[in-house]
């Protein structure tokens, strides 16, 4: 009987052939540890009277929660995290180099057939890779520090097969909001989603990325693409045998099978206060708008800033609206730098920032008040999310998003 994605990687892992629901003890390829994370991972490691990490070289430390420091005690992550990277000799410390989940793949700690864990739900980005990987807290990450495994249970696989070309003001984002709408919060809860069809074979790595990212918001347990030419491109690698095969076989057994035609797709948003509260935007406009936030996990790459820029050239954004753009990394930074996106955006009356999580956890600057309302390109439109609990948020693609800037108030691309 063939298997999935899911099935392929975990039974090399373990050395046997595994089925949904088998409970299995894998090995750690690499795990993330985030610095809001460190102070009670390195209490928990010590707690169990471990002395030493299984593998340095396996654990990547990234700071970026809390980049820069909006709060004294902030600092404290910063210290430990150095201290402990120290003592340990854990040589893949980030300190504010971008985001964890963008920074995963783009220094290349994660590659396709991995199996990876992460102190942070949205640990799910690296199956943009074709990599197992999913969140955990932070007993679960001291185990696996001290003994590099962890049990797990195999997660039976939801297949979403799209075909076709996507509409030209469509993005990887109004894709994934739409399939979270569909499942719900709670559709995929313990089950691996696997995106396939020519639709997304067509995409980046970037795209894909932003899918990926946002599985977890249906509950899934991972995200997965099939790795091809551009993931190796994009991973820096010349694949194995395993990695050019890895991709759900014609006989594998779904859970279940969701297909969508490519052109189906409109522009959406989810809509306070539920990620899965999803409706089409041309249901939704002229809602005032106070502040659009470009940046996060999720869409801060080169390709979303640079749909941004195709929208604002030229143009500058409504008065009295505030424009916040955070690059998911320095290297993505410099390249808009360079090719003159970020020149196009500040134009426009953007705010550029450092490269961090930001506003997207409500810690460093841009936070809102009582009844205001920001359009957001991140992962989560949770009450009390970006602010007071009273903010309304209104999740959507970077086009999405810089349209509305434009028009201080919500419309289509």
């Amino acid at each position: 009987m063939g298997k999935t994605i899911v099935e392929k990687i975990i039974s090399r892992n373990v050395g046997r052939d595994v089925k949904p629901g088998d409970i299995v003890t894998v090995k750690v390829d690499r795990v993330m540890c985030d610095d809001i994370m460190m102070p009670f991972i390195t209490a928990k490691f010590r707690e169990m009277g471990f002395q030493k990490v299984w593998n340095p070289d396996g654990v990547v430390i990234i700071c970026d929660h809390l980049v820069p420091a909006s709060q004294v005690d902030d600092i404290r992550a910063y210290r430990i995290s150095n201290e402990f990277a120290a003592e340990q000799g854990i040589r893949r410390l980030h300190q504010s180099d971008g985001i964890c989940h963008h920074l995963m793949t783009e220094a290349g700690h994660v590659v396709p057939g991995d199996v990876v864990f992460g102190t942070d739900s949205h640990t799910t980005t690296y199956g943009c890779v074709g990599a197992f990987s999913t969140g955990i807290g932070y007993t679960e990450m001291a185990g696996i520090l001290g003994t590099g495994e962890l049990w797990i249970r195999v997660p039976a696989t939801i297949k979403v097969k799209i075909t076709g070309k996507l509409p030209e003001n469509v993005m990887s984002k109004d894709v994934i909001l739409r399939i979270i709408g569909d499942l719900t919060a709670a559709g995929a809860t313990y089950k691996a989603l696997e995106f396939t069809g020519d639709t997304v074979e067509n995409m980046t790595v970037a795209s894909r990325m932003t899918m990926s990212n946002m599985a977890i918001e249906a509950g899934a347990k991972a995200g997965l693409f099939a790795p091809d030419e551009k993931t190796f491109e994009y991973c820096g690698i010349t694949p194995d045998a395993f990695q050019k095969d890895l991709r759900g076989d014609e006989d594998a057994v779904y859970e279940r099978v969701m297909e969508y035609r490519a052109e189906d797709f409109v522009p959406v948003m989810a809509v306070p206060s539920n990620v899965d509260n999803v409706k089409p935007v041309a249901e939704l406009e002229s809602i005032p708008v106070d502040q659009v936030f470009l940046g996060s996990c999720t869409n801060g790459r080169l390709e979303d800033l640079e749909a941004a820029a195709e929208v604002l050239k030229g143009k500058k954004i409504a008065p009295f609206l505030k424009f916040i753009v955070t690059p998911a990394s320095r290297k993505i930074y410099k390249a808009a730098l360079d090719n003159g996106t970020l020149k196009i955006l500040t134009d426009a009356g953007a705010i550029v920032t450092h490269p961090s999580c930001g506003l997207c956890c409500g810690r460093t600057g841009g936070i809102l008040t009582d009844n205001e309302v920001v359009v957001a390109t991140n992962n989560r439109n949770f009450l009390g999310r970006m602010g007071t609990s009273k903010v309304k948020i209104y999740l959507a693609s970077p086009k999405t998003a810089a349209a509305c800037a434009l028009a201080g108030r919500i419309v289509s691309p």
